[in-house]
Formats: structure tokens, sequence, C-alpha cells
């Protein structure tokens, strides 16, 4: 069981905390390229607790930084964005994209100390339409992370950003649950709806498989097997990678270019950013699209409220807990196991209905928990050896850290060690090279 101080460790990522710090260690993402303009509105942004202002210059730089004027706190929010930074409108301060302040409007020439004066501001990178950021340690930036999903061009890239009002490890912790999938998103319909149409068939005749997990330098790994086809065992591999990166077995291993973010906006809201390769699901056949309208409340797309400018205005969905995520109970009665249109939303639902920050004290984990209690421990290990030593996984800062990291389903012949069966799906992999090659 996951006591109350654990907990405590696990879902607190404000500044100062264990986990908060040990998220600080990495690159974050931050926002869409697209939400950013030259010399363009400054956009709100809350990661780890921190109130920041995100801003594209003159010349196409971003800038993140605390919100607050250095001189009188003001917000910069409120700024102008003009020739090459961000100026304070109470009294004309500006600063570039490094936080340099470049002009004190209200003081004297003879009087100006401009060059002592910073806002703080953190490292930011622009890859293939997603901005990042380094909150940790200006003087130590890291290489960047090498994950597939991370290297795919613009054009092969499916990008998502979608908040959740909950702490950020009960949406990280759904991605590790794979018996959820034949319960949640497909639990009112029987095997012959899946037959020689889906992958899921498999996961859906059996809803109860056994499991292998192993623990890895950057995170944990586990694995759910089942019964495939005859003489051969159905696997869904998925992956946890420090601090809040998942690699759900999605789609088969082949293409599962994938990984899916729950970065903490503060301790009661979750951004889930999510990078897809755009050809990890072919191009329905007829036959797969008529299986698909069949199963009723599991093909919806997510849909959007309007953004604000507010710090919880980006990239909420329409269908919420207010609205008790439009449940159709005659759905549920007749069609979809939740009534709720959608998997994404039915993700959702769940792990918001638990509330902002589940009390874990009160739960009774189950052997299909096995991957939920050993990241946990990982977690709570890595978060306070760093708190405590300052010492960071063996994983850290290796530009060869993620090679072979991947999620994914697959089968394998009966009896093959699952660890070696998962080296030879991704041996025949033809996508890893293409992909490292675009990014060079």
């Amino acid at each position: 069981m996951t006591t109350a101080a654990e907990n405590k460790i696990l879902t607190e990522t404000g500044p100062g905390t264990p986990m908060g710090e040990f998220m600080r260690q990495y690159w974050i993402p931050a926002a869409k390229s697209s939400e950013l303009t030259k010399d363009g509105d400054p956009v709100r942004l809350l990661l780890l607790s921190e109130q920041l202002i995100a801003f594209r210059d003159s010349n196409g730089k971003v800038g993140i930084m605390d919100h607050r004027c250095p001189h009188r706190c003001a917000s910069l929010f409120f700024g102008r964005n003009e020739e090459g930074g961000l100026r304070c409108v109470y009294h004309g301060w500006k600063f570039d994209a490094d936080g340099n302040c470049t002009d004190m409007a209200n003081v004297p020439p003879h009087q100006d100390f401009k060059h002592k004066v910073h806002a703080k501001a953190y490292k930011t990178e622009e890859r293939n339409g997603l901005v990042w950021v380094f909150m940790g340690d200006q003087s130590k930036i890291p290489p960047f992370p090498n994950l597939e999903a991370f290297l795919l061009p613009e054009d092969q890239l499916e990008l998502k950003f979608i908040q959740r009002e909950c702490n950020w490890l009960q949406g990280a912790e759904g991605e590790m649950d794979t018996s959820h999938i034949g319960f949640l998103h497909f639990g009112s319909f029987d095997p012959s709806r899946f037959e020689n149409v889906e992958h899921q068939t498999f996961a859906v005749a059996n809803r109860a498989p056994e499991y292998m997990s192993q623990e890895t330098d950057y995170g944990f790994m586990y694995a759910a097997y089942r019964s495939g086809e005859p003489g051969h065992q159905y696997w869904r591999v998925g992956q946890f990678v420090f601090p809040f990166w998942c690699l759900p077995p999605i789609h088969p291993i082949n293409v599962n270019y994938l990984a899916r973010a729950y970065v903490p906006m503060d301790d009661t809201h979750t951004m889930m950013v999510y990078l897809r390769y755009k050809h990890a699901r072919a191009k329905d056949t007829p036959e797969q699209t008529a299986a698909r309208a069949a199963r009723v409340g599991t093909t919806a797309q997510e849909r959007f409220l309007p953004n604000t400018t507010d710090w919880y205005g980006r990239f909420r969905l329409s269908d919420h807990k207010r609205n008790d995520y439009k449940i159709d109970r005659a759905v549920q009665r007749n069609g979809s196991y939740s009534g709720i249109d959608g998997i994404p939303l039915q993700d959702q639902c769940v792990t918001e209905s638990m509330g902002e920050i589940v009390d874990r004290t009160f739960e009774h984990l189950a052997p299909s928990d096995v991957m939920i209690t050993k990241t946990r421990r990982r977690l709570v290990k890595a978060a306070t050896t760093f708190f405590e030593k300052r010492e960071l996984p063996q994983s850290y800062g290796r530009e060869d850290a993620f090679d072979g990291v991947r999620g994914g389903n697959y089968q394998s012949p009966d009896g093959l060690d699952w660890l070696k069966g998962y080296r030879d799906q991704l041996d025949r992999s033809p996508l890893s090279t293409i992909f490292a090659k675009a990014a060079e």
C-alpha cells in the first residue's frame, strides 16, 4: 500500500518539493509553437505551480519567464511584445527572451542599472511544432532527450494538448493500466466485434492478462500477456520514462512511435501532451469502418472549449465533470460500457472522478496493478535520492538513453523470453533510422 507520506512525495510538484525538484531536471513540453507569434500576445503558462509567461520576439525566439516584472511585480502578461522584447506597461522596463533587462524607460540614463536586473527566465528549445522549457539550474542544461516520438518530423507528428482537472499521477497511472482497455473502453463488446479487424481482438477475448515487469535505468517497463493465435502469446508492452512520460501499447509495436506526458500545471491540474506518428493506425478498410461504427460510444474525438487567457484557459474539453462528461445512460445500457462518447474522454472521466488528488491509502491494489505499484516506488526513490543527495538516474544526460525504448503490442512464439521477444520486435521495426536522420 502507498503510505500518506509517499503519496505526498508523488503528488506535490511545486518549487522545493522532492518531486518538483526532480521534474525540474528534465526538459518539459510547454506549448504548441502555433500558440506564439512574432511580436504577438503573451501566453500564460502554469507549470509545476509556477506562473509563467511565454512570448515570441521579433526574431522568432521564444522566451518563457516568471510573469512578475522584477521591478514592482506587475504581471508581464499585460506587457507590450515589441522590437525584440516584452515591455512592462507599468513603468516601461523591457526584457528580452533570455530575461535580460534592455531598457529602464522611467530611469534617467545616469541612474540606469539595467545590467544588474534579470527576469527569472528559463532556457527554451523549439522542435517540430513543440516548445520545450528547462526549469532547473540554468547553468546545467542537459542534452535534449531522444525518445523516438520526439524525433518525428513535424509533418509526420500528431500533437495534442488536453487539460485534466486532477493530479498528474492519476493520468499517468491510467496509461500504465493496460487491463482497463477490456472494460472501460470495450467492456460491452464481445470478441466477434474485433475478429480479423484490429489488434484488440485478444485483449477483449481475455480481459484478465498476466504480467511481466522490469526496472530500467530510465524508469520502468511491463508486459501484459495472454493467448494469441495458435502457438503464440499476445503482448502489450508499456513503458514509464522519467519524469512523467508514458509509452502505452496502443498500436502495433512496429509503428507505435508515441509518447504521452502528464505535465503538472499545479498539483490539481495536468496538461496531457500527446505525440504520435500520424500513420500509426493504417487507413481503415470498409470492413474496419463498419466495425468501428458498430462500437457505439468508442469512436468520438475530443471536443474543445475555446481557449481563454487565464491560467487554466488552455485546451479544456467541452465534455467535463460539470456536465458529467455528457454520459448517456441509454448508450451505457445498450452500447458503450461507460455511456461516455470517446475513448480519451472515458479516460478523462475515470481519472478526474478519483478527486483532485487521490488518497492512495484507500486503495486495494491487485496483481494487475504491478506496473503502478512498482513505478510509484521507483518514482519515490528517484525523487528523494535527488532531493537528498543530488543524484539522478543512470540514464540522465545520456544521448543513447532511450535507444530501443518503445511501447506497443505484438505476438511472439510461446515460450520465448519476453525481453528477447521485445528486442526482436524492435529489430524488425523499419522507421527508427529514418526518424533519427530526420532529426539531425
